[in-house]
């Protein structure tokens, strides 16, 4: 069954249609999609070279504008450990640039949260809450962070925390999933935010 299926429950079965099979991801399951990124936009000019830096996590990039292609592939497998993985591969294209945002994400059963490690190799833990709206449609809330240096993991005090709010909807009219991810940090405000649509490139 889908890591996703089963941290949200019941409340999986009140996503809009085309949702719950953007998430029922089984093992040996692939979502793939492509789009447009409206827009692509981040915080202040100072935090430049922490974002080349990183582009070698393929966690974070300088890199912003409008009318972004953009593609996506989740591939749902059994990882070293026995555990069901999801992979998640965000690729923006930047002219001949592509840039990265990439995740591996696992299911914590005994506080049912999804465990979400981000960037190649990872550099940030962050646990993640799903919530399904009255519309159907789904709200991702990242929630405590912890700075991951090879084996060793360090909590990070809220005020260096990096914490992201992820909305996706379907619009039945023209067919697309439509995103729109923001994160903020306490003092900064916002750090880095992108929205758009996408559409089903392979059946999963």
């Amino acid at each position: 069954m889908s890591i996703y299926k089963q941290v949200m429950g019941e409340d999986f079965n009140r996503l809009h249609p085309m949702l719950q099979h953007r998430y029922d991801l089984p093992e040996g399951t692939v979502f793939s999609a492509s789009g447009i990124m409206k827009e692509i936009h981040g915080g202040p000019k100072w935090l430049y070279p922490l974002f080349r830096i990183g582009i070698h996590w393929k966690l974070l990039f300088p890199e912003h504008g409008k009318d972004i292609p953009f593609t996506i592939q989740n591939r749902a497998f059994i990882g070293t450990h026995g555990n069901s993985q999801v992979h998640w591969e965000r690729i923006f294209h930047f002219g001949q640039k592509r840039r990265y945002f990439n995740a591996l994400m696992s299911l914590d059963a005994e506080r049912q949260i999804i465990q979400d490690y981000l960037g190649e190799p990872h550099l940030v833990y962050s646990d993640l809450a799903f919530h399904v709206d009255a519309d159907g449609f789904l709200t991702i809330e990242s929630l405590e962070q912890r700075l991951v240096l090879g084996k060793m993991e360090i909590p990070l005090p809220r005020l260096f925390q990096g914490l992201a709010t992820v909305r996706e909807t379907y619009d039945d009219e023209s067919g697309l999933y439509q995103i729109d991810v923001t994160v903020r940090n306490p003092l900064i405000g916002t750090v880095f935010a992108y929205e758009g649509t996408f559409a089903i490139d392979v059946e999963s």
